[in-house]
């Protein structure tokens, strides 16, 4: 059994460093398909919340890497590793994983087909991972200035999104269900071009502003106050998100264009440059409707 362990963990290193080669950031799994190494800081309930800042190992996704030499020391840290992850929404692909599942009881691939005829998008050709369940996994490549969310099951019944913050179970990863593989004749493809009109599809609904008589420019302030320290709280791993959503929420309801400097310094003041922040706010603006 130890033999084989060793075996699983020396073919999953290798598939994670095959990874990285083509700009993917991987990190080791365990076959439950949850990061392989504990948190370094569940010991210490009060400790403040952290993505990796403290230097060690254990903080799942964050711990994504494309060096050699990093992933390497990843999996000697967990040699009871079997499989690796792909953190999704990092340069250069940006990658947003579709995962389509059969455990709901739906033909998951059939309502993205669906999907397609109704909103006029064709599915790309591009990488496709079988999963031991029989789903399948999508690999698409977003713009570098949209943040696109995790969600479950908000676009249909049985498809996932996996986009920042979250990750897809890499190719070659064994699990206590099986092996995930590539789809032949699609390994040597790109994650494709996310279709624009999908992509749409994928980010928060936008909210509907309806002006009340007791709107005053006082409670607009107060609002806009509001999503400016919404965007303070945000961590590493949340920044673009958190401006993104606050970006667009304030482009909703009429105070994008007065609240796009304030915006940009609490993005600055945790930690983002200027020019990503007025990148991601300027997205914001397009997706709401609003030349930035």
């Amino acid at each position: 059994m130890a033999t084989t362990n060793r075996q699983a963990t020396t073919l999953a290193l290798a598939h994670a460093l095959s990874a990285a080669e083509r700009g993917l950031a991987v990190f080791p799994l365990s076959r439950t398909k949850l990061p392989a190494l504990r948190s370094p800081h569940r010991d210490d309930p009060a400790a403040p919340p952290c993505h990796g800042e403290c230097g060690r190992f254990g903080h799942g996704v964050y711990d994504a890497a494309t060096d050699p030499a990093r992933i390497r020391d990843l999996f000697a840290a967990a040699p009871w590793a079997t499989g690796y992850g792909i953190a999704c929404g990092l340069p250069p692909h940006h990658l947003v994983g579709v995962d389509l599942d059969t455990k709901s009881g739906t033909d998951a691939s059939a309502a993205l087909r669906e999907l397609a005829l109704r909103h006029l998008f064709t599915i790309p050709d591009t990488v496709v991972v079988l999963t031991p369940s029989g789903g399948r996994h999508l690999w698409l490549s977003g713009p570098p200035d949209v943040v696109v969310p995790n969600s479950a099951g908000r676009l249909a019944p049985g498809i996932d999104i996996r986009g920042a913050g979250g990750y897809l179970v890499g190719p070659g990863s064994r699990t206590d269900h099986g092996e995930y593989t590539t789809v032949p004749g699609t390994a040597h493809l790109a994650p494709a071009p996310c279709p624009p009109e999908l992509l749409r599809l994928l980010l928060p609904p936008p909210r509907t502003h309806h002006p009340t008589p007791q709107s005053t420019p006082q409670a607009s302030g107060a609002h806009g106050q509001g999503l400016v320290q919404f965007v303070l709280g945000a961590h590493a791993g949340q920044r673009n998100t958190r401006l993104f959503w606050a970006a667009c929420r304030a482009y909703e309801n009429g105070i994008g264009p007065d609240l796009v400097a304030p915006l940009v310094d609490a993005a600055v003041n945790t930690g983002l440059s200027e020019r990503e922040a007025r990148a991601t706010i300027a997205s914001a603006a397009r997706m709401s409707g609003h030349r930035p």
